[in-house]
């Protein structure tokens, strides 16, 4: 399983708003801009994020985006879903023999059953307060 750039992109944007917008509207221009994201790209990750209800938009001059949920209501689940569909790396219909049944069983089953309960774990509240934290503690280091 690999998440694409929109899943990719699609988070690190979705942060970026959590993070600059204390209550009010952020440009998406803003966003690009912070995130070395094309506009035009962006703009289309955030037409699905809209349609989703993970975020919210003002047309004008004042325009811009705002979470369309409350921080804890947004899991990174949701976020990755919207953007990329089903995360799963297998397709659960295609058993063709034996082997292939033991191996949906005790492996892939496992594999999305793990990235179920992390994704669906973790909000943008949790990476909004870690952000925080690192930002408050002035470390530069960057961890994965």
């Amino acid at each position: 399983m690999k998440i694409s750039t929109k899943g990719l992109y699609g988070l690190r944007a979705i942060m970026d708003l959590a993070i600059h917008s204390n209550g009010e509207l952020v440009p998406l221009k803003l966003i690009a801009e912070r995130q070395k994201i094309s506009d035009a790209y962006l703009e289309q990750v955030f037409s699905t994020l809209r349609k989703a209800g993970l975020v919210k938009s003002q047309k004008g001059a004042q325009g811009g985006y705002f979470l369309g949920k409350e921080m804890k209501d947004i899991t990174v689940g949701n976020v990755l879903l919207a953007l990329e569909g089903e995360l799963f790396p297998y397709d659960e219909h295609i058993e063709h023999n034996l082997i292939d049944h033991v191996l949906t069983q005790d492996v892939w089953q496992a594999i999305n059953i793990g990235i179920s309960q992390i994704i669906d774990r973790l909000t943008l509240e949790d990476l909004f307060n870690k952000y925080h934290t690192l930002v408050q503690n002035n470390d530069p280091m960057f961890y994965i």
